[in-house]
């Protein structure tokens, strides 16, 4: 069975099969959740994006996880370079790439930030709008990934989350009910 999670807290401490990083094209791990992730992880982390990149905006690339607690960590590269502004369809397409890879890899459960809404400026609820769309369209048609938890990084922003998630839940029972 397939689920959508939300919660609030760091997403460098969740034990998960895959982090999801917001990632920028040349895979420099700067600040925010980037920033977050590597310090955890330790050096290898950065070593390895060093290695599989750059990408292109809106694709995604895994690596390993250094010392954090997830298996992988997925790189969805949102933004051009650190800095560099986010847009709706770089989200989209990073994360559906994101967790396109983490089915093919085989993963369960995958945590993944609000991407783009710190440094690349992508405003929060259309952030949660797409993601959550995203999220479900993907966990509809995987064959591994059971599980999409969205680890956001302070109540606003689970807030947020939970607002769009309910208005999506309410308006599928609406059309449910007019159909019959």
């Amino acid at each position: 069975m397939s689920r959508i999670v939300l919660t609030e807290g760091d997403i460098s401490l969740q034990d998960v099969d895959a982090v999801i990083n917001a990632a920028n094209a040349s895979l420099v791990l700067g600040s925010g959740v980037a920033g977050a992730l590597r310090q955890r992880a330790g050096p290898s982390l950065q070593a390895e994006c060093d290695s599989a990149g750059p990408i292109e905006v809106g694709r995604a690339v895994m690596t390993g996880a250094g010392e954090l607690p997830a298996t992988h960590v997925i790189h969805a590269a949102v933004m051009r370079e650190a800095g560099g502004e986010a847009s709706e369809a770089s989200v989209r397409e990073s994360l559906v790439h994101a967790l396109e890879l983490a089915d093919e890899a085989e993963c369960r459960v995958v945590a993944c930030p609000a991407l783009g809404t710190g440094v690349g400026g992508f405003a929060m609820q259309r952030c949660a709008e797409v993601s959550l769309e995203v999220a479900r369209a993907r966990l509809g048609q995987a064959q591994v990934l059971e599980e999409v938890r969205f680890v956001l990084f302070g109540e606003p922003a689970l807030r947020v989350f939970e607002m769009v998630n309910d208005a999506e839940r309410v308006a599928e029972q609406m059309a449910r009910l007019r159909e019959r």
